[in-house]
C-alpha cells in the first residue's frame, strides 16, 4: 500500500496518478481482501479500545462523489460504535465562525482508545476556501503550516493520524451524479448545488494538489487513493489502516491479579441463580 503515499516534499500532480487503477488485482480478489480487512479492523479496534493507551484520527477528503460515506460504511461496518466515531464537517455556524478555524475540530479529535473519522474535515479551510474566495490568499497560505503543526500536536499527544484523499475522475463524478437521479433511494443525496462546484473542477485540482504537497508529512502523511471503483478504493483503506493498526505492537492490558481465583465464586453465583 505504499505506493498510495505521498512522501514529504513532494510535488503532487494529480494528473499523473490514474484514479482508475486497480493494479492486477480482481474484483473478486479485492471484495475478498476487504471482508478480511473487515474482520481484522473489528479485532484491532477492540484492542486499541482495551489498551486505552492512543488514539487513531482518520481523514477523509475528495470531492463530491468521491465515496467519503461509501468508505466509512463498507471499511468501518464491522466496528464496535462505542469506540469508533464519524464525525462530518457542514459549513461552520455562526458560533464556529466567531473562534479560530481549527477551534470546531479540535474538540472531535479522538481521545485514547477511540478511532475517530473526519468525513471532511479542517481541510475544508484550504479547499473550500481557497476556491470560493470566502477568504483572501493571504489568510488561507497560512493554514498549511497551522494545520500541520495542529496534527503534529496530536501525534506528539498519542495520536496516530492516516489522511485519505480519495482521487475520482471528472468522467466518473458524472456518471455517479446521474447516478443518483436512477435511483429512487439516492435521490435525496443529489444536490443542484453539485453541478455549480463542478465548473469548478479545475481550480479544485489545484487546491488538492498543493494541500497534498504542503501537508503530507512524516507525522501525519496523505494517501492518494484510486477510487473510480468502490471495491478497490474500499480495499486499499482498509488494508492501511489495518497494516497500520498491527504495527502499532498493541497489547491487552493485563489480567487482574490471581485471576482464576475467581472462578469458584462465579460458578457459585451461577448455581444460585439456577436454583
Amino acid at each position: 500500500m505504499d505506493q498510495y503515499l505521498i512522501p514529504p516534499n513532494s510535488q503532487v500532480d494529480l494528473g499523473e496518478i490514474e484514479s482508475y487503477y486497480t493494479g492486477e488485482v480482481s474484483k473478486k480478489k479485492g471484495r475478498s481482501q476487504l471482508k478480511k480487512c473487515r474482520k481484522e479492523l473489528m479485532d484491532l479496534q477492540e484492542l486499541l479500545y482495551a489498551e486505552n493507551k492512543r488514539q487513531i484520527l482518520i481523514v477523509l477528503q475528495g470531492i463530491d462523489t468521491s465515496g467519503k460515506d461509501g468508505t466509512i460504511r463498507n471499511v468501518f461496518g464491522d466496528v464496535n460504535p462505542q469506540g469508533t466515531h464519524v464525525i462530518s464537517f457542514k459549513v461552520p455556524t455562526r458560533h464556529e465562525l466567531a473562534r479560530d478555524y481549527l477551534w470546531r475540530v479540535h474538540q472531535h479529535t479522538p481521545a485514547k482508545g477511540d478511532i475517530v473519522i473526519f468525513n471532511r474535515s479542517h481541510y475544508e479551510d484550504v479547499l473550500v476556501v481557497r476556491v470560493q474566495n470566502l477568504v483572501p490568499e493571504s489568510i488561507w497560505e497560512k493554514r498549511y503550516q497551522h494545520i500541520n503543526e495542529f496534527e503534529r500536536l496530536l501525534v506528539d499527544e498519542g495520536a496516530v493520524i492516516l489522511k485519505f484523499f480519495l482521487h475520482i475522475s471528472k468522467q466518473r463524478q458524472a456518471e455517479r451524479l446521474l447516478a443518483r437521479l436512477d435511483r429512487p433511494n439516492k435521490r435525496w443525496k443529489f444536490n443542484p448545488a453539485d453541478l455549480d462546484e463542478r465548473k469548478h473542477w479545475v481550480n479544485y485540482q489545484l487546491a488538492f494538489e498543493e494541500m497534498l504537497s504542503k501537508t503530507s508529512t512524516p507525522w501525519a502523511p496523505w494517501y492518494v487513493v484510486p477510487s473510480d471503483r468502490k471495491w478497490y478504493r474500499n480495499m486499499v483503506v482498509g488494508s492501511v489502516i489495518v497494516d497500520k493498526l498491527k504495527s502499532l505492537g498493541m497489547q491487552f492490558p493485563e489480567a487482574v491479579p490471581e485471576i482464576e481465583s475467581f472462578r469458584s465464586t462465579l460458578e457459585g453465583m451461577i448455581e444460585d441463580a439456577q436454583a
